[in-house]
């Protein structure tokens, strides 16, 4: 296919937005993103519409924010007849293939009441998020989680290379070998020794290779969009050798946090503070340790893009492919005494987005950074558009950033919106929440940031004055007016129509004169109130009003 445009889709899982060099870091070298980033924009206001892997995917995917697309935790289903990235890109003739993660939960009750077989073409299109999963692999597979989640192929592959046992993944590729023994990775005092497989066959190359493989094998014809999804730097933090030990507790960056947070803090943020990660990485020993590692996995990913950049520029699709690189959440590492992800801080919601367009168009904005707000959402809606295709406005709630990309605009929204439901944190019932009960809201806008949730003060934080969200200036009150405007402006968020997607607006455009071309008389009291007389008096003979 002459002028066929592909798009390649990297989504690492829990990488934060200033772990990168052109994003700033002082000692974390990654110059084949770099080198991305200045083939394209970097957007520096990237945001997620949840701070949690499932509902943060599950909205890029559908392009709608979490409370339309109803996947409101982890191991929550996308519920059958949502329309996903499948729905949207099929049309147009693009084949989406999936190597890597999604996180995605098959409804299938829904399946079920429908009589539609999960095997079936339509049942697995549903379960992959409309995504052809040429190798799915969600990457968390402890022990007691394995039959759950399935078998992964990956396992397959370590036993092939001689890591016996029902589930390697977790024996070998996520755990160190120590004078006791195999030992979990899912501890992290021990996560600067290297991880019990050889560099190449860890997860990260893996997938790489998956993903060339993929691309050996495009028939040359069909336009892709080919979704590389890596799991890490998620922990388990367990990087092999000699990605393990390439950063020490010198290269870590003091965390973002203050004894005032501590001492002064609403109630609900310290829930989170206290969770077990929260109470880890509050130990600078942590601190020292982990994040070496979690550096260390970054520069394997970073490693592993040049390799499949050189191959690919080999073939010559880097002439053809758009790049697209980002997070579906970033990671606290105690910052704020937090560890994990879950709540607002720009830690955990705040995501790099490089896009890299190599066509003509794009020369106007190559090699700029974007600091316009922007959502994981409106990738969905830039796809569509790359494609040749029209967004669906009833459909989609994200705002393509194509405009931004060619530099015919400079902004795309006012604020940006993320939700969690904090239900399932162990935390919940004691302090009475429920099923229904666990909402929190971000809004933010360029210059503030309020976190809402039902029960509890609000938080709200200075984004020009205070960058590093260190002052909560939710009970202060010389900022009523200010927590009121961005309440008001979340309340018209949430009341907005984000429903109606059997409804579009050529629809209601076509309704809105249907009085006048139907002739339906409903009110009137003569012919002096129509708004055409023509259609209601003297009618053509053998005919009545």
């Amino acid at each position: 296919m002459q002028n066929r445009r592909n798009i390649l889709f990297i989504m690492c899982d829990q990488l934060r937005h200033d772990y990168l060099s052109c994003a700033g870091h002082k000692t974390l070298q990654t110059p084949h993103i770099d080198t991305l980033a200045a083939r394209g924009v970097r957007f520096s206001n990237a945001y997620v519409q949840s701070p949690i892997c499932g509902p943060s995917r599950m909205s890029t995917y559908t392009g709608r924010y979490m409370s339309s697309h109803g996947a409101t935790a982890n191991f929550v289903p996308l519920r059958i007849g949502e329309r996903n990235i499948g729905d949207h890109l099929g049309p147009l003739g693009v084949r989406p293939v999936l190597v890597g993660k999604t996180h995605m939960i098959a409804d299938r009750d829904g399946m079920a009441r429908l009589g539609i077989d999960p095997q079936s073409p339509i049942g697995v299109h549903h379960r992959e998020a409309g995504f052809e999963p040429y190798e799915r692999d969600d990457g968390i597979y402890p022990d007691k989680m394995l039959g759950m989640m399935g078998q992964p192929r990956y396992n397959d592959y370590l036993r092939d290379k001689g890591h016996e046992g029902d589930n390697p993944w977790h024996w070998a590729a996520n755990a160190v070998e120590t004078d006791k023994g195999l030992r979990s990775g899912f501890y992290n005092d021990i996560t600067d020794r290297p991880a019990a497989v050889a560099e190449e066959d860890s997860e990260t190359p893996y997938m790489t290779r998956r993903a060339m493989e993929f691309l050996d094998q495009d028939d040359g014809e069909t336009p892709w969009l080919l979704h590389l999804s890596y799991i890490k730097p998620h922990w388990p933090y367990v990087a092999p050798a000699p990605y393990n030990d390439m950063y020490g507790a010198d290269d870590v960056q003091a965390p973002i946090r203050s004894e005032a947070e501590l001492k002064d803090t609403n109630p609900l943020m310290r829930h989170f503070m206290e969770r077990v990660a929260g109470r880890t990485f509050r130990r600078d020993e942590a601190i020292r340790k982990v994040v070496p590692t979690y550096m260390g996995l970054i520069k394997q990913i970073d490693d592993q893009l040049g390799q499949l950049f050189a191959f690919m520029q080999e073939r010559g699709l880097l002439e053809t492919t758009t790049i697209v690189l980002t997070a579906d959440h970033g990671d606290y590492l105690g910052d704020h005494w937090m560890g994990d992800k879950d709540y607002f801080h720009d830690p955990s919601v705040k995501v790099p987005l490089i896009i890299a367009d190599p066509s003509a168009q794009m020369d106007a904005t190559r090699g700029t950074t974007c600091d316009a707000l922007v959502q994981s959402i409106d990738l969905l809606p830039t796809f569509v558009e790359h494609f040749g295709g029209t967004p669906a406005a009833h459909l989609l709630d994200g705002t393509s950033l194509r405009p931004l990309l060619t530099g015919e605009a400079t902004r795309v929204q006012d604020f940006v919106v993320s939700e969690y439901d904090y239900h399932q944190q162990t935390f919940a019932p004691e302090i009475g929440t429920g099923p229904r009960d666990g909402r929190i809201y971000m809004i933010a806008t360029t210059d503030w940031k309020l976190i809402h949730a039902p029960g509890f003060d609000p938080v709200l934080f200075d984004r020009r004055d205070d960058p590093q969200e260190l002052h909560d200036l939710g009970r202060s009150p010389d900022h009523a007016g200010i927590r009121a405007d961005m309440l008001a402006r979340l309340a018209d968020w949430a009341l907005q129509y984000r429903q109606r997607e059997t409804y579009t607006d050529d629809m209601a455009a076509r309704f809105t004169a249907f009085e006048e071309k139907a002739g339906v008389l409903i009110g009137y009291w003569d012919e002096n109130d129509l708004i055409d007389p023509g259609n209601a008096v003297n009618p053509p003979q053998g005919q009545e009003t």
